[in-house]
């Protein structure tokens, strides 16, 4: 009887579709999404501009430089949400009174 090889199967990460583990697009990947929650959910309430308008910044070029260095597809998809709900908080934070407004003078 013919026995079949088996290949010890490596550990899947959800975030990973190749099998190998990517701390660095993993972390990304996390910090964008939360800036662009933060940004999407205090854009909502326009005396928070300034949370919204800087967490959506930053979370716009966090999101861009992993989409720089990504791996996988996963990555990228959950860069992207991460980065529109960012923009989408930047821009209603920018039109509530932008990144410095009822600060300066």
């Amino acid at each position: 009887m013919a026995h079949v090889a088996r290949r010890p199967r490596p550990s899947v990460s959800l975030l990973a579709t190749d099998g190998r583990p990517h701390p660095l697009q993993e972390t990304l990947m996390a910090v964008t999404l939360v800036l662009g929650v933060l940004a999407f959910v205090t854009a909502m309430f326009p005396s928070l501009h300034l949370i919204s308008s800087w967490a959506g910044l930053v979370g716009i070029l966090t999101g861009a430089f992993g989409q720089y260095i990504s791996v996988t597809t996963r990555e990228r998809f959950i860069l992207i949400l991460g980065m529109g709900a960012s923009a989408i908080g930047f821009f209603l934070g920018m039109a509530h009174g932008g990144l410095f407004g009822g600060l300066v003078g």
